[in-house]
C-alpha cells in the first residue's frame, strides 16, 4: 500500500480513534533519530521473505493452532504479543511487528535469537521508543504517517494487519493468517496484563473493525493470496 492509498484510511482512523497526527509525526522522527544514532536499523530489502508467510495474531485461537501445525515452509511474522506464545511453543519468529506494548523481555529474547523487530512509532509510545529501541539489533522502523528516510509505512493499523501488509510489500505470494479472531474475547497474549477470557473493550473493537477492513482491502487489491487458518 502506497502512502496515497493509506492516507485516506489514516485520516479516518485518527478522526474516529481520537489520535493526534502531529504526535504521530513527532514519534516517527524520534524513531528515525534513535535508529540513526544507534545504527541498529535495517532496510526492507534486508529481510528474506519466502513465497509463503505466516502471520501470527494474538487472538484466543492462537495457542490451539500452534501445536497442530508446522510452519517451517514459510516466513514467520509475529504480531507483538504473539511472540510470547510462539516462544512458549519453541517457535522463533523471523519478524516481530510491534508498537512495544507486548512482553518486552520476550521480544528482546526473540531478537537476540535472530528475529527482525519491525518497531512502529505512534504518538502514544514515544517513551517506549526511547527505552526499548536502543536495546534491539536489526530494527525495521515503521510509522503511520508519511514515510521517512529509514522509517517506512507499508499500510495497516494494528500489529497483525501491519504484519500482513509488510509480507505483501516484501513479495510473499501466499499469506496465512493465524490467531486473527476479531471476536468478543481478547487473547491473553495481546498485552502483558491480560488474563484469559478478557472481554473486548470499545477501543479494541474499533481497532478490530479497521483491521478487518484493511485486510479485506489487501485481499482485493494486493498480489498475495490470503488464507485464514483456524
Amino acid at each position: 500500500m502506497k502512502w496515497k492509498e493509506w492516507e485516506g484510511f489514516y485520516l479516518r482512523i485518527i478522526r474516529e480513534m481520537g489520535f493526534n497526527a502531529e504526535k504521530d509525526r513527532k514519534a516517527a522522527f524520534l524513531l528515525e533519530r534513535l535508529l540513526k544514532k544507534n545504527g541498529n536499523y535495517i532496510q526492507p530489502r534486508d529481510i528474506p521473505m519466502e513465497k509463503k508467510a505466516y502471520i501470527f495474531g494474538a487472538g484466543p485461537s492462537l495457542e490451539d493452532v500452534l501445536p497442530r501445525h508446522s510452519f517451517d515452509d514459510g516466513t514467520k511474522i509475529a504480531a507483538d504479543g504473539a511472540t510470547s506464545a510462539l516462544l512458549e511453543f519453541g517457535i522463533i519468529p523471523d519478524v516481530i511487528v510491534t508498537d512495544l506494548d507486548g512482553r518486552f523481555e520476550d521480544i528482546l529474547r526473540a531478537n537476540s535469537l535472530g528475529a527482525v523487530v519491525a518497531v512502529h512509532a505512534h504518538g502514544d509510545n514515544m517513551e517506549k521508543l526511547r527505552e526499548c529501541v536502543p536495546q534491539f539489533s536489526r530494527v525495521l522502523g515503521t510509522c503511520q504517517t508519511e514515510p521517512l528516510d529509514i522509517v517506512h509505512n507499508f499500510g495497516g493499523f494494528t500489529d497483525g494487519d501491519r504484519g500482513t501488509f509488510l509480507a505483501e510489500a516484501l513479495g510473499a505470494e501466499e499469506i496465512i493468517l493465524i490467531g486473527f479472531d476479531f471476536g468478543e474475547i481478547v487473547g491473553r497474549w495481546s498485552k502483558p496484563f491480560l488474563k484469559a477470557h478478557t472481554p473486548v473493550w470499545e477501543s479494541k473493537r474499533k481497532k478490530f473493525e479497521f483491521a478487518r477492513e484493511l485486510l479485506k482491502w489487501l485481499e482485493e487489491n494486493g498480489n498475495a493470496k490470503i488464507k485464514w487458518l483456524t
